[in-house]
């Protein structure tokens, strides 16, 4: 449990491991509905989380982090982050991620017949997210 007055434990969880583990005394993220912004003592929330940036705010720093995808609970002690990968920006290849971007964008401006759109522009958005957290290295 969190000791701190303003303080909440918060939990970042992928299949392959525990990504993060500690105190925070605000948490941003992007759901279903849009970004939102964390605080002790939030009201109880289920929500679908959205890829994109997740920032951790501890005593004036900040942790940020790539998250793609997943389930995110609030309770009014800890934020679980259920995701289905989350990245740090020093874990993110960021020739990779640009190349990645690169095929997205080129099946998206082609719009064969065969493109799944979603699935192209899902791509796009996860290779951005890399792209930005990769700058906070």
């Amino acid at each position: 449990m969190a000791e701190g007055k303003n303080l909440f434990q918060v939990e970042i969880i992928t299949p392959d491991r525990v990504f993060f583990r500690g105190d925070a005394d605000m948490i941003e993220f992007n759901t279903a509905d849009g970004q939102i912004g964390v605080y002790k003592d939030h009201i109880p929330l289920t929500t679908v989380l959205e890829p994109g940036v997740v920032i951790i705010h501890k005593d004036g720093e900040q942790k940020v982090a790539a998250v793609h995808a997943g389930f995110a609970e609030i309770l009014g002690e800890k934020v679980t982050l259920l995701a289905e990968l989350a990245e740090w920006p020093d874990e993110i290849d960021v020739s990779r991620a640009e190349a990645a971007r690169e095929r997205a964008e080129e099946r998206i401006k082609t719009k064969a017949e065969s493109l799944d759109l979603k699935r192209a522009e899902y791509a796009l958005h996860k290779a951005l997210i890399r792209i930005d957290v990769a700058h906070y290295r």
